[in-house]
């Protein structure tokens, strides 16, 4: 038997250089001569399949074996990572493959774990090689305990401790251990600015997202120390003195002292400030395509200002978009201050290289795992093989995350190997569930808790069209509704929505439980769009309003069976416009929304013009706040001699309208003592909104503060201003996995005794 190639228990690459030393050192004891294999045997498996080793050799019975493919063998072996001994034995023309099976891990454990969910963690361990079922590996399990470790000092964690043990199963098993120690988190105790004189060290401070603690940070966990958020402090303290002129600020020093016990934290950081500088001009230098004067006008900073480094960061973005506009895509903005110290001034140049212009070969769109590719294509108005242009993927990434599918939308440019006059988008999208549970609720004295529900997707089955159905089971309105709008019935992206529904319905306060307004009907519309905001719809329908009998029915309704019939039929006429300009439907922060609708009723029984109008606008505000304003205007006139319809009411008060007064409840009230609405209606909302402490950059949640104002008329009662309702308030809003939700406890500001008044109200399924 000739001499066998014996590997340790050393890691793979190591063991190969032993092999290829050795066999250096002393080749005419391992050589082997070259010879034809009559056979090939595997010794010391367990529990990996033998296919797999025959798979890895790079030789087979017949073929002739050679030091080379030996070599080649074992390296083969080794990296399928099974294995941690592998040695070849020649005996007479058999080769004998002797293994030593890696440990598979049986389970992995965590003892004392309470600062970390267990399924992320162990999904972590198993992408990095530490999971059931997998080989075991000593030095993986080393790294990763010294990478928990980590995570614990990251959350401020510093008592933690992390103990691995490895328990010995029957067929070659293990299971791994993890054992944390977590111990109290250590808090910030202090932070000071050393070397402050512009501005006080407590307006600096109020910069930092670290904070010492408070009675807060329970919840926002600002007092707990990171070096990542920490460094974005000191980001965030040298923007500011930078966007007052200071040009030479610096931070010379940041000292971290942990206390002994490892509970407290406190924090030194010296600073420079340097002195602050005036701007006594803005050049343009470069090549700016013949343009320059389109370029200027988009410049913010201007001589005699302080300098101000965001003005200059926005204004080389602003240019840098303007070159996108014209297919330069890879356009270079480098911004120059030219500093005299001894006047204390700055001249800024803007040098502008464009590159080349590029057109999009391809369009990729990449994280939708449940919407077709075509319901974001169909929305981009930057098209493949087209030069291109800035605005317009701009515009498509607006319009992409305004469908309400996705949370997140975010388009790249990637440049074309080989092709210096190409590039290819790609569309990253992140998709959200687009079911929606609509639940609505409140309480008051009078009607305790109040219930109402609706389901509806808006992407159903990926398709980009809604699907819905309407149950609303509350005590006065009872509503079947099926509908199903089509957003791109035609390729020019004309919409379809075909509405089949059954209502009844009483006014509140009605006598008696029975439901004495029935309405079935169906209704087609049709949007077209004429720009990329404005869309016109037309539609046309037909309803059958029932007026019933029964005992306790408001007077009005009485009287308007009397005179007209128990039984009317319509075929209402609809049109409307709509501009969305807003930056996201659910969460909106800037832009504006405009819509009219009139329906039309000019032939059947009932003769009547309903007119809407909604007026919405959201402003940015500093601190992450925004301010959004709604208005809306509601008119019904009675035709052909006839009185407005009272089942065509518009009804206030309640989410939507007027906070803190009861749903429906505004406008005038029968002789009967039920709240039937009216033939017009106004209502202003205005949000102030404020980030929750502690979410980051998530705009899902938020806390705002209200004040409404509005009510409903009579056909012939006048408008005034006397006459409005007010409240005011605070609430929550929050888009959960279910819909837009919305909590809001309120007080009323401008009141009459007969009103009905609830404070606290909530609602899944609304905007505004």
């Amino acid at each position: 038997m000739l001499p066998a190639f014996p590997i340790g228990p050393l890691r793979p690459a190591a063991a190969l250089m032993v092999v290829l030393a050795s066999a250096a050192a002393v080749p005419n004891a391992w050589a082997v001569a070259p010879f034809v294999l009559k056979d090939i045997r595997v010794e010391g498996l367990q529990r990996t399949d033998p296919g797999t080793v025959f798979a890895a050799l790079p030789f087979r019975i017949g073929d002739t074996y050679s030091d080379d493919k030996g070599s080649a063998a074992l390296r083969s072996l080794f990296a399928t990572g099974l294995f941690k001994d592998v040695r070849i034995e020649i005996e007479g023309a058999v080769a004998v493959v002797i293994v030593d099976e890696r440990s598979i891990i049986g389970s992995v454990t965590f003892v004392g774990l309470k600062e970390f969910d267990k399924e992320p963690l162990l999904k972590s361990l198993k992408d990095a090689g530490i999971g059931e079922g997998l080989p075991f590996d000593k030095a993986l399990v080393d790294r990763a305990e010294q990478e928990i470790k980590r995570q614990y000092l990251s959350r401020s964690l510093y008592g933690a401790e992390v103990v691995t043990t490895v328990t010995p199963l029957e067929r070659n098993r293990v299971n791994v251990t993890f054992t944390m120690t977590e111990g109290d988190a250590a808090h910030i105790k202090d932070i000071r600015i050393v070397g402050a004189g512009a501005f006080s060290e407590r307006t600096l401070l109020d910069l930092f997202e670290l904070t010492p603690g408070g009675w807060f940070t329970w919840y926002s966990k600002s007092d707990r120390y990171s070096r990542s958020k920490l460094n974005a402090d000191l980001e965030k303290l040298r923007a500011y003195y930078v966007n007052r002129g200071y040009l030479e600020f610096a931070i010379e020093s940041t000292q971290v002292t942990i206390s002994p016990d490892k509970q407290t934290i406190s924090i030194s950081i010296s600073i420079k400030e340097g002195q602050p500088y005036t701007v006594t001009s803005v050049r343009l230098e470069g090549d700016y395509l013949g343009k320059e004067k389109e370029f200027q006008s988009y410049i913010l900073l201007r001589p005699g200002q302080p300098y101000r480094g965001d003005a200059v960061t926005e204004t080389a973005k602003r240019f840098q978009d303007l070159f996108g506009l014209y297919g330069y895509a890879f356009a270079r903005i480098e911004p120059r201050p030219e500093i005299n110290r001894g006047a204390a001034q700055v001249a800024v140049v803007f040098a502008a290289e464009p590159q080349r212009r590029v057109y999009v070969r391809r369009i990729e769109v990449a994280g939708n795992t449940r919407s077709r590719d075509e319901v974001v294509r169909r929305e981009f108005r930057q098209l493949e093989g087209a030069w291109y242009d800035g605005g317009l993927i701009k515009l498509s990434k607006e319009r992409v995350d305004r469908l309400g599918y996705f949370k997140d939308v975010e388009v790249e440019t990637n440049e074309v190997p080989g092709s210096p006059d190409e590039v290819d988008l790609v569309v990253k999208v992140t998709e959200k569930p687009t079911g929606n549970l609509m639940v609505g609720a409140g309480y008051s004295n009078a009607e305790k808790f109040t219930f109402t529900a609706s389901v509806k997707q808006d992407n159903a089955f990926g398709s980009g069209n809604y699907m819905g159905i309407e149950v609303n089971t509350s005590r006065y309105n009872r509503t079947l509704v099926v509908s199903t709008v089509d957003p791109y019935w035609t390729v020019d992206g004309i919409s379809r929505a075909i509405d089949v529904f059954y209502r009844t319905s009483r006014p509140i306060n009605s006598l008696g439980d029975a439901y004495d307004l029935k309405t079935p009907g169906a209704a087609v519309r049709f949007g077209v769009p004429f720009s990329e905001y404005d869309t016109v719809f037309m539609g046309v329908g037909i309803e059958r309003t029932e007026i019933g009998a029964s005992t306790g029915i408001p007077l009005s309704y009485l009287n308007y069976r009397v005179l007209y019939g128990d039984k009317t039929n319509s075929f209402p006429i609809t049109i409307g416009w709509a501009r969305d300009a807003r930056d996201s439907v659910l969460v909106p922060t800037a832009g504006r929304y405009q819509r009219v609708n009139f329906e039309w009723a000019a032939a059947g029984d009932v003769r009547y013009l309903r007119t809407n109008l909604q007026y919405q606008e959201y402003w940015p505000l500093p601190l992450r706040m925004s301010v959004g304003v709604n208005a809306e205007l509601g008119l019904g006139k009675g035709l052909g001699g006839k009185p407005f319809p009272v089942f065509k009411n518009f009804y206030g008060g309640g989410l939507g309208t007027v906070r803190a007064f009861e749903q429906g409840s505004l406008g005038v009230v029968d002789p009967t003592g039920a709240y039937i609405g009216g033939a017009k209606r106004l209502n202003v909302n205005t949000e102030l909104y404020f980030p929750v402490p502690g979410s980051g950059s998530d705009k899902s949640l938020r806390i705002f503060m209200f004040g409404d104002a509005g009510n409903v008329w009579r056909e012939d009662e006048p408008v005034t201003a006397a006459s409005l309702r007010a409240s005011a308030g605070f609430g929550l809003s929050w888009i959960s996995p279910v819909g837009p939700l919305k909590l809001s406890w309120g007080k009323p500001l401008r009141v009459q005794h007969n009103d009905r008044i609830q404070r606290f109200q909530f609602q899944i399924g609304t905007a505004f």
